[in-house]
């Protein structure tokens, strides 16, 4: 299993160049690139030539762009602006080798029937994998473990790739997302693992369902979850992927950048490396 490097993790410490630098130094296979903001901050003084360069001529490589926003249940008006972002997206991630578009669910106070979220959702992700297909991009879909997130449980995002039912739609799976809101595992089990395209690896404090934030996270191993459960069961659906680790803590974004890159591979390499063999430099 190859390793992948979150920009989450540095959110607050680092930037997109610094970040490349540090993540080949220190032996990660890819990198998912924020494009809300460590994207866009990288191309007020560069070009997406000058990174894809940088690629062309590094080990590292970008595995995703992190991420398309609340695509489900939006206005018509909303969801055409979605629509020309995930254009930009492709455009760009094209000439950058991008393989996944992380796409993540609306987050709202509203309240949408379970019904209209996965027709919505059904819908708007057909269209998507339609503009996608040229490009050789897949789309990962990322459940939300949180209460006002529309798609929330790993068991609602399943079923939802499931009926849209294309071969370049899959899902992210989060062990804190799914740890968050109390997804079943026997869903999980009960999974294709090729379904999943992406691995997020984390842990957490030990607070109630319901009441996490991402803030709560933690390194791999020094939480609550149940990581070897979870890993053990994607090992036996035959999830084959990218681990790529993230985390949100405040106290980790205090720390130098290089420190947080070395402690999240050292303690993802050290609990998924019971499951997996990790290919790491």
């Amino acid at each position: 299993m190859k390793l992948c490097f979150n920009q989450a993790t540095t959110l607050e410490n680092s930037n997109l160049e610094k970040d490349l630098q540090l993540c080949e130094k220190h032996g990660y296979d890819f990198i998912e690139i924020r494009t809300m903001d460590k994207l866009p901050e990288y191309l007020e003084t560069k070009s997406i030539d000058e990174l894809a360069h940088f690629f062309q001529n590094n080990h590292i490589k970008p595995l995703a762009f992190n991420a398309l926003v609340f695509f489900n249940n939006r206005s018509a008006e909303v969801y055409e602006s979605i629509k020309a972002e995930f254009i930009d997206m492709l455009e760009k991630g094209k000439k950058l080798g991008v393989q996944y578009i992380v796409a993540v669910p609306l987050v709202t106070e509203q309240k949408f029937l379970k019904e209209d979220i996965k027709k919505s959702s059904v819908e708007v992700l057909t269209e998507l994998s339609d503009l996608a297909a040229p490009y050789g991009i897949k789309i990962a879909v990322e459940f939300v473990g949180h209460p006002q997130c529309t798609v929330n449980t790993f068991g609602q995002a399943y079923d939802i790739v499931q009926a849209v039912n294309r071969e370049n739609v899959g899902l992210v799976f989060d062990c804190f997302h799914f740890h968050a809101m109390g997804s079943k595992l026997e869903d999980l089990q009960k999974a294709d693992g090729s379904k999943i395209f992406i691995l997020h690896i984390d842990d957490t404090e030990d607070f109630p369902i319901g009441f996490l934030t991402d803030e709560d996270r933690v390194w791999p191993g020094q939480g609550a979850i149940d990581l070897d459960t979870l890993l053990s069961t994607l090992k036996e659906i035959g999830y084959d992927g990218v681990v790529s680790v993230e985390l949100f803590r405040p106290e980790y974004y205090k720390l130098e950048a290089e420190e947080a890159i070395q402690t999240a591979k050292e303690t993802t390499v050290s609990v998924v490396s019971k499951y997996f063999s990790m290919q790491t430099v």
